[in-house]
């Protein structure tokens, strides 16, 4: 006859096995079955920690820790889920109080050794920086002579034309001339072959859309062409054009489905606007390519192409996810900093068609926030800093998640707030928009309808990590032939069902292709997360 203990067992057994399937919602639902007939078990608590740590859920993995110990203070495996899931939060200080006590119990460990070692390596890294870092801010871009530099000699493509000039406070501005659509055409081939771009091209490519990047406002506002609504007075700072808008979510290094995203989907020009919504680096191991191809293409294409600033885009994640070990090795640590002064110029949310607010992350912990607020935000700080703030709604934009349940909750991931469909309604009412788009989180499907349709989800990297079996999404904007201009109030916020809508959403999916045997994170000299 069994037992509770033996049900709550099978439970366990169940989870583990759906964990061992990469099924970590069902894995999920097993260990808390298993921890609502046992609740006295420990290694119920830290395997369902290590779920969490699978979905990057690193606040829930630390509370399944606290829980686990709390039961058995002795049990070391929680101490140790425990420190991964600090560190992915940049929490390095907690994160090396946990390894050091398991160091006091299991010295020669090596995974636990090599977890502190990083920990005690980044904080004295952060303490560095810190104690060179004075008031005044040189920037990046005005440090190197840009026309001076040697082309590598294993170089064999077309060269650039960079010429350099100085506005009037002494700022180097740099200009690429030839640079065109064949240009892009041999990087993108370079580049499925494995290949690095001259240093010289990268420094100027950098600079010139760190140019582009400051002069857009922190929310951008664009809109694709409508024959029904040319009688709109438009913005001063939107920018219209095209018959078709396409929103992609998180790419994550993933150049060949970004390839694969643009010959599926059409590809960027005069009639086809894109907005790429941050995460276009860390994680997977061809970060480079991919932010080096939109970079590029951002130049062709200032008016068409549109990037949202992701969490990933910042210095801290990028030392902890990849970024950075990458850069160093195919480049060097100068071109580096150049990508991360250049992250601080992104915009970090874009209004689209007047009606639809796009950012990373999602809202916010406080009601009263406006379009004119996210439009206003400094993203260029007197003390020269690229990094966004630890607290306040440039932050929330990049970090925060949407919630089943009304209200605002702590977030599961440890960082920023989640926030219930009450939120996102009454956002959207005071604000008189439509929807909100948002990615940052895996979606199996690839987009994801939430909110009561007031929010959807977008994720662009399929099969993310190599392990997760997910469709990668893209989002449509185009014309809605049949809507009636002289029905419309003008009023800019509608119920979830109105008919008479100017513009038709629709959503696409793709699978994931096949790319050279490199694993996620291959440059990374800590492998995190793997």
């Amino acid at each position: 006859m069994s037992t509770i203990k033996d049900e709550a067992n099978k439970y366990k057994d169940e989870g583990n096995q759906y964990l061992k399937d990469h099924k970590f919602e069902e894995a999920i639902e097993s260990y808390t079955k298993a921890i609502n007939l046992d609740p006295t078990n420990p290694i119920f608590y830290s395997n369902r920690a290590q779920v969490n740590i699978k979905l990057e859920n690193y606040g829930l993995a630390i509370q399944d820790c606290d829980f686990a110990i709390e039961q058995n203070p002795n049990f070391l495996k929680a101490y140790y889920r425990k420190g991964v899931s600090q560190m992915a939060i940049l929490q390095h200080k907690k994160a090396q109080q946990n390894f050091k006590f398991l160091l006091n119990k299991l010295p020669n460990d090596k995974l636990t050794l090599e977890n502190y070692k990083q920990c005690t390596n980044y904080l004295k890294r952060e303490a560095f920086e810190k104690a060179i870092a004075g008031d005044s801010h040189i920037s990046i871009f005005n440090t190197i002579d840009y026309e001076r530099i040697q082309i590598e000699k294993s170089w064999q493509g077309p060269d650039l034309k960079i010429t350099t000039t100085k506005d009037s406070q002494g700022n180097i501005l740099v200009d690429i001339s030839n640079l065109d659509e064949n240009y892009l055409k041999y990087v993108i081939n370079h580049f499925k072959n494995g290949g690095k771009l001259p240093k010289k091209h990268v420094f100027a490519i950098i600079a010139k859309i760190n140019q582009i990047l400051k002069n857009e406002k922190s929310m951008t506002e664009i809109s694709i062409n409508h024959s029904k609504l040319t009688n709109l007075q438009k913005s001063n700072d939107e920018i219209i054009g095209g018959e078709k808008l396409t929103v992609v979510g998180d790419t994550h290094g993933q150049f060949f489905d970004v390839l694969n995203l643009f010959k599926k989907f059409g590809k960027v020009s005069e009639n086809h606007m894109y907005l790429f919504n941050g995460d276009f680096v860390d994680r997977g191991s061809w970060s480079t390519e991919v932010i080096l191809y939109l970079y590029i293409l951002k130049i062709l294409y200032p008016k068409r192409l549109f990037l949202n600033r992701g969490n990933h885009e910042t210095n801290d994640m990028n030392k902890t996810y990849g970024f950075y070990d990458e850069v160093e090795f195919k480049y060097n640590k100068k071109i580096y900093e150049f990508f991360t002064e250049s992250f601080g110029s992104l915009p970090l949310s874009c209004l689209i068609n007047k009606e639809y607010l796009c950012m990373h992350g999602g809202l916010f912990s406080n009601d009263k926030i406006k379009l004119e607020d996210l439009k206003n935000i400094n993203r260029f700080p007197t003390n020269g800093s690229s990094q966004p703030p630890k607290e306040g709604i440039a932050m929330e934009l990049l970090w925060t998640d949407p919630q089943i349940i009304n209200g605002r909750s702590p977030s599961k991931r440890g960082i920023g707030i989640q926030f219930g469909p009450d939120i996102t309604e009454r956002f959207c009412l005071n604000n008189k928009i439509r929807k909100i788009l948002r990615s940052h989180e895996v979606r199996m499907s690839g987009v994801e309808n939430e909110h009561n349709g007031r929010l959807i989800t977008i994720f662009s990297a399929p099969n993310y990590c190599d392990s997760t079996g997910n469709l990668g999404g893209v989002l449509h904007f185009t014309e809605n032939p049949n809507y009636d201009f002289s029905k419309d109030n003008g009023e800019g916020y509608k119920l979830i069902d109105d008919k008479n809508c100017p513009w038709i959403l629709s959503n696409e999916t793709f699978e994931a292709v096949e790319h050279p045997d490199i694993k996620p994170m291959a440059y990374s000299k800590g492998g995190f997360g793997f």
